[in-house]
């Protein structure tokens, strides 16, 4: 299904860089998947998982056309992929600083947003809120 999401690790605060929680998380790919990255993960490296990322034009060399048209492609599926994040936070209790006393219940926030977005995709009668 297009636009659901399909895993969800443990909460960061917004400070943390994606690499970071990419090394403290230690992914293991169970089978070869495709990954698209942007330029936050230069230098992340998987044995079974194919990573692509956008090329990054130098002071002394410019990216050719072809590298260009790629360029493009994975910008076109990563802002699709920023559209599903925005959904998912643009519930408050997602987006705003988490100010309860039951510390440790992020982690539930963000699985509910996440499970109300694929029922949003699942369900065309869900009503937005």
């Amino acid at each position: 299904m297009q636009g659901q999401i399909l895993y969800l690790s443990n909460t960061y605060p917004g400070s943390v860089h994606d690499r970071t929680i990419c090394k403290e998380e230690e992914l293991v790919f169970e089978k070869e998947l495709t990954v698209l990255t942007d330029l936050g993960f230069l230098g992340y490296t998987s044995p079974t998982a194919r990573i692509i990322m956008p090329k990054k034009k130098s002071k002394y060399r410019p990216i050719s056309e072809q590298e260009e048209i790629a360029n493009k492609w994975i910008s076109k599926i990563r802002v699709r992929i920023e559209h599903v994040l925005a959904s998912v936070k643009s519930y408050r209790v997602v987006s705003d600083v988490y100010r309860s006393r039951l510390y440790g219940k992020e982690d539930n926030a963000m699985v509910i947003a996440c499970a109300i977005h694929n029922l949003k995709l699942k369900s065309k009668f869900f009503i937005n809120p």
